[in-house]
């Protein structure tokens, strides 16, 4: 059988597992051994018959005595008075509704319609002047509406309360002996409810009413708390029996509801059957097997993602997954009882695509996750080259020039700010004002800085690629005091060093026919490099991205071609003795420490590990202490390169009668030869297929320094053994 099919099919008996299996947890106490009327949604319903039979037949408020109860205060009469403004107000906006209309049938002379106006006219009139001459004329009227209000939210909660379901009834006012009977409590019952002492009474609560949301009175009609305390009944008691008829399980919509519920009971424990059986066969034949995902297709392309973009997707993978069992799991009872065509459709479709397929795409995701990181060192390099580890040095990096990140962050918040605004004001136009105010005042110079800082960035990589190119006639213009003029500063003051290197490079014949001679590889790479990047810039249908790839690439080649020219110069100034010495007194011991404390992370990195024999006390030379820390680093960088990893690097300082003595001893990590002169030559390096970065003049710098100040400086070679000795005179 194909994986893939053997990897769906897995699949299916895990999804039906995760959805039968809890779901046993959610409908067990709801189903087993109950029936329809034990449902939680029955007892409810049943709730709302008793308050209905309470409110309608056991205990109704009776509307006749409820209006002789009704009390009207003085407020209410100022306010009915006064509800729509003063009596002239009121009377002159009678007079201005009909005049109009009496105009009308005036100039059409219909006086059957004129007569009619006048006289609704002069009775609207009429009553608005009893309003305010007569308190019982009001009274009566509140009064009226306050009867008329009650009576339809009595009607509206009794109509509210109705329900589908039939009861037959015998009960006895446990006060009065009133019996209330409907239909016969002694037949064959779906349901059966005894009201007495032992059990408890059926309380019948009357109607209530407030002022509230639930059942609530037109304007200017309100109750106080007085009329609300004699408007509603006493409870009542009462004992008896309550019943459903067998027959409603047999017509009606109870009995559908009934049969529904009976069918959708058996379905689920039908479906917990088949959770059983699929984890039965989980374990025994269709077992998971790796090959299944980690052979796939797939598999290869997945490998090279990031782990961020992985993790991720297994996130948004699960939570797919879980949604979907636990909406699966509350609508199992509903899909499994209404097996309509419309359902069946939807269950299959949402089982095959939400189930079967993201459950197998969980368990790649998963499997391959675990697989591929499982190895030491793995996982820990994949974060380290996630997206979010990236996405952390890039801030950092923007923000190790804090101006620049400053200014960057306040253009991206103004932008941001900007864009909130303007969906702002279409919500609200009242926002309109404020937001052009702030795009006047803020986006707009903020724009305007952008703008002109890219296009002098713009200028300053054009001439860099000039630079590149070799053209160091002209120099960058330095405008303001911005970074970028900073930057393009640094790049004149590079490009003048280069033009006064060539230059320098010009007046030296044996300069220039050594670096011939000797550098021709160091320098053939990045000139190739330069000159073939230089050659694509050249493309005028290059993309930007791929142009600024390019500068990068040409600005690394350039600062390699930098370094190694620098320290062939400098090397040449120490050997025709032009290098300027300022000597002083100094504690080669500190200094030593400084140099190997410089340098700890590098001998880390590389698996070795430094033995040191240092004194205790002070161990004192007169030399320019600059130039000495350059003799210590370019011994412990040469160190830290071309040392076998996994071994000691031994480092001694001694007071040797006047003078003072350094020792560096190391395992050379490429086969170092017998001519031990060859390594103080310029560009020469231990490894001989010069795959390690440097200039190769480092001993040969260090050694210049060294006889500069009258010392001495020899290297000893014994099979992999590398030995430095440094002789210096002390003080």
């Amino acid at each position: 059988m194909n994986k893939n099919i053997k990897l769906l099919i897995w699949s299916a008996l895990v999804t039906l597992v995760l959805i039968a299996l809890p779901s046993i947890i959610h409908y067990g106490p709801q189903l087993i051994g109950k029936s329809f009327t034990d449902q939680d949604d029955f007892k409810y319903r049943m709730e709302q018959v008793y308050t209905n039979l309470s409110e309608s037949t056991l205990n109704p408020v009776d509307l006749k005595k409820m209006e002789k109860e009704l009390y009207v205060s003085d407020g209410d009469i100022s306010e009915y008075r006064e509800r729509y403004g003063t009596l002239p107000e009121q009377l002159d906006n009678i007079q201005q509704q009909y005049a109009d209309k009496i105009t009308e049938a005036k100039k059409d002379q219909n006086e059957t319609l004129l007569l009619a106006l006048v006289k609704e006219r002069n009775i609207k009139l009429d009553d608005i002047k009893k309003n305010f001459e007569s308190d019982s004329y009001v009274k009566d009227k509140i009064r009226a509406e306050k009867a008329q209000k009650l009576e339809r939210a009595i009607n509206e909660t009794q109509s509210y309360q109705e329900t589908n379901i039939p009861i037959a009834y015998d009960l006895v006012n446990t006060e009065t002996g009133e019996r209330f009977t409907r239909g016969d409590v002694e037949v064959t019952s779906l349901f059966t409810e005894q009201f007495n002492d032992a059990r408890g009474y059926f309380k019948a609560d009357s109607a209530q009413f407030d002022n509230g949301y639930e059942y609530p009175m037109e304007e200017g009609i309100s109750f106080s708390d007085e009329e609300i305390a004699t408007i509603s009944n006493p409870p009542q008691y009462f004992e008896g029996t309550i019943i459903i008829p067998s027959d409603a399980a047999v017509l009606g919509s109870l009995a559908e509801e009934n049969d529904n519920f009976i069918r959708g009971k058996y379905m689920i424990y039908a479906l917990w059957v088949i959770g059983a059986l699929a984890l039965v066969a989980l374990f025994t034949v269709m077992k998971f097997r790796k090959e299944w995902v980690l052979e796939s297709r797939f598999a290869t392309m997945y490998s090279r993602w990031k782990i961020d973009v992985k993790v991720i997707l297994l996130l948004l993978t699960g939570s797919i997954v879980a949604l979907y069992i636990q909406s699966a799991i509350y609508n199992a009872m509903y899909q499994l009882t209404s097996l309509r065509l419309g359902v069946i459709g939807n269950v299959i479709v949402s089982f095959v695509l939400l189930g079967i397929l993201f459950t197998a795409l969980l368990a790649f995701q998963a499997t391959h996750l675990v697989e591929q990181y499982r190895k030491s060192g793995a996982l820990e390099r994949a974060f380290r080259e996630s997206y979010s580890m990236q996405f952390i040095r890039d801030v950092r990096d923007v923000f190790s020039n804090r101006s620049i990140g400053i200014q960057l962050s306040l253009l991206l918040v103004i932008f941001f700010l900007a864009g909130i605004g303007f969906v702002g004001g279409f919500m609200d136009p009242a926002l309109i004002v404020i937001y052009i105010f702030c795009v006047l005042f803020v986006a707009i110079p903020a724009l305007f800085i952008f703008v002109r800082r890219a296009a002098y960035l713009n200028r300053i990589l054009a001439a860099t690629n000039d630079m590149a190119a070799g053209h160091l006639t002209q120099a960058i213009p330095v405008k303001g005091k911005s970074q970028l003029a900073k930057h393009a500063a640094n790049l004149n003051n590079l490009r003048e060093g280069v033009r006064v290197s060539i230059n320098e490079q010009a007046k030296s014949e044996r300069l220039k026919t050594e670096l011939i001679t000797n550098v021709s590889h160091d320098l053939r790479t990045p000139l190739t490099s330069i000159i073939t990047y230089t050659d694509l810039l050249k493309d005028e249908t290059l993309s930007s991205e791929d142009r600024a790839k390019y500068v990068g690439i040409l600005d690394q080649k350039s600062q390699r071609l930098k370094t190694l020219i620098e320290d062939l110069f400098e090397v040449s100034k120490m050997a025709s003795g032009n290098l300027e010495m300022v000597k002083q007194r100094v504690d080669l011991n500190q200094l030593m420490q400084q140099a190997l404390a410089e340098h700890a992370e590098e001998f880390v990195k590389q698996d070795l590990h430094i033995r040191t024999i240092l004194p205790d006390e002070p161990v004192f030379a007169m030399v320019d202490g600059q130039k000495w820390w350059r003799v210590l680093d370019n011994l412990l960088v040469n160190v830290w390169k071309y040392s076998l990893p996994g071994t000691r690097v031994y480092v001694n300082l001694q007071q040797v009668g006047s003078n003072a003595r350094i020792i560096l001893k190391n395992v050379a990590r490429h086969e170092l030869g017998d001519n031990t002169d060859e390594l103080f030559e310029r560009f020469k390096r231990g490894d001989e297929s010069r795959q390690t970065e440097g200039s190769g003049l480092g001993l040969a710098i260090a050694q210049s320094i060294v006889e500069l100040h009258g010392g001495r400086m020899e290297v000893e070679v014994d099979g992999d053994l590398f030995k430095v000795t440094i002789d210096i005179i002390g003080s």
